[in-house]
């Protein structure tokens, strides 16, 4: 497994090696080990979420209250999407900044990134399908969203997808009507840095 550390602190890419022959191909998404050693602790699973997606959609930008948090590992084996972490952790170095890498099912790469890290994507063909396993259970009144195409975060969602087609971009309602960066900083949404450092090193 190749890990990368992404820009934004706490987010890692994932690439596995691949096994191949005229049967078709194995490979290992997820090891404990490899997660620990980036991660500096073991990840707990709460909970695994699988959705399905048309092309264009944008879901997104989703994180959840510090403590506990919800961290997440994610990947994309049908399909294609511009997966984006974004950090809406006040006091970090690299606040409201993001970064975006690319799950298919030919790299068959996976992202994972700590509590308090946003998280959205926007799929690139029809029948995209992204795998998620969480450190926590869903719970509706620990959960928030950022609008994603929100220009205070600016970011370069695609246009077009795997195809090469133009992308027009859709959201769920509650998505649309997400709060922007601003407002949601001031409405004392979003996580801190300082709750987000400490809830990791009490995982340790």
């Amino acid at each position: 497994m190749e890990v990368r550390p992404l820009n934004i602190e706490g987010a890692w890419e994932f690439t596995p090696r691949q096994f191949g022959d005229d049967r078709g191909l194995f490979l290992e998404w997820f090891t404990a080990q490899s997660l620990a050693g980036a991660a500096g602790h073991h990840f707990e699973l709460g909970q695994a979420n699988l959705s399905v997606s048309a092309a264009g959609v944008i879901r997104g930008v989703h994180f959840a209250d510090v403590p506990p948090g919800q961290a997440k590992y994610v990947t994309c084996p049908a399909g294609a999407v511009y997966d984006v972490v974004v950090d809406l952790r006040t006091g970090s170095p690299s606040f409201g900044r993001w970064e975006g890498v690319r799950l298919d099912a030919v790299s068959r790469r996976a992202l994972y990134l700590s509590e308090g890290l946003g998280h959205a994507f926007c799929s690139l063909a029809d029948g995209s399908t992204v795998v998620y396993l969480c450190s926590t259970p869903y719970a509706p009144d620990r959960e928030h969203g950022v609008h994603p195409l929100d220009p205070d975060l600016g970011i370069d969602w695609p246009t077009s997808g795997a195809d090469g087609r133009p992308l027009e971009w859709t959201l769920s309602g509650k998505d649309g009507q997400a709060p922007s960066l601003e407002v949601a900083a001031s409405q004392g949404l979003l996580p801190t840095w300082e709750a987000s450092q400490a809830w990791r090193a009490s995982l340790g």
